[in-house]
């Protein structure tokens, strides 16, 4: 599993901007961000939206070589506003699609149709555009987020409690703790689940306040454990936590280094007893993920 794009760019950290804000996409573009996402869907109102597609299209058309870490979220496939938001952002070469609200895999693979059209009428190497799926965010969609397997130019998958709520009736989508009810814990399982069987990496939903670096710093390790490779931001203030609690510590590093050491000078042994405890396989295969997160191989 990848944990970065073909260009080398790390998948940590992704950050939204407004696409009808030049200075709001200048800040984020200015972060240590992994990904910029500029934004045409949520964070645009309907009036605003073919002023956000021309600010978006001409900001990536300024950008040259650094716009391979600004992805475009465009609108969804299902709306009005898809084909045209394609239409304005494409000959600017973004790095990445971020697709809302897919029903299954055949609104993906539509997508990918679409995008080696407008690849080719731009004159861009065809399968270059990566995808990046919302894979939570309509009730066919929990239902369907197995069935990426395969699908051309998926990156990575991640998961959104609020529109998914507003889908089902709820009226609010947090019990009376720290924490989503079940439905939505369980959309943050499925999207961790679907992504593995897709391949690419999983990336946590937002953190709501910016202001909260202690709460996100411990989010971030819960989610981390549990197998989440980045996570989606609102605020540059975010960033740092998000990139440092995403990378290998020095300590995991060696740790890691030590178990893989340790299987390689004991060619076919099945089991190793290490530290008061029996490693096998499994605990083999997690610590050369640890080092792959770091770009050792």
């Amino acid at each position: 599993m990848e944990t970065a794009t073909g260009d080398g760019i790390p998948l940590r950290s992704w950050l939204f901007a407004p696409g009808d804000s030049e200075r709001k996409m200048e800040k984020a573009t200015a972060s240590a961000a992994d990904v910029v996402v500029l934004d045409l869907e949520d964070a645009v109102v309907e009036a605003q939206k073919p002023k956000a597609r021309s600010l978006v299209a001409a900001f990536l058309a300024a950008q040259g070589p650094r716009r391979a870490r600004l992805w475009v979220r465009i609108n969804p496939i299902q709306g009005p506003h898809a084909l045209a938001d394609l239409a304005a952002v494409m000959p600017g070469g973004p790095g990445g699609i971020m697709f809302p609200k897919p029903r299954g895999r055949a609104d993906a693979e539509r997508l990918d149709h679409y995008l080696t059209a407008f690849e080719a009428a731009a004159g861009t190497t065809a399968g270059v555009t990566r995808v990046m799926l919302l894979a939570t965010e309509e009730p066919a969609s929990m239902l369907a987020i197995g069935s990426y397997a395969g699908v051309p130019r998926l990156a990575a998958m991640s998961w959104g409690a609020e529109d998914l709520a507003t889908a089902l009736g709820a009226s609010d989508n947090h019990g009376d703790y720290s924490g989503y009810d079940f439905t939505y814990e369980l959309a943050r399982s499925l999207c961790l689940v679907g992504a593995a069987a897709a391949g690419v990496p999983a990336i946590e939903t937002i953190h709501g306040d910016f202001r909260d670096d202690t709460g996100l710093r411990e989010r971030v390790a819960r989610v981390r454990r549990a197998g989440y490779r980045g996570m989606l931001a609102i605020h540059p203030a975010q960033i740092d936590a998000i990139n440092e609690g995403f990378t290998p510590s020095a300590e995991e590093l060696a740790s890691a280094q030590e178990i893989v050491d340790l299987f390689a000078a004991n060619p076919g042994v099945g089991t190793i007893g290490h530290k008061g405890a029996m490693l096998d396989r499994p605990h083999l295969a997690r610590a050369q993920a640890v080092l792959a997160q770091a770009g050792r191989r």
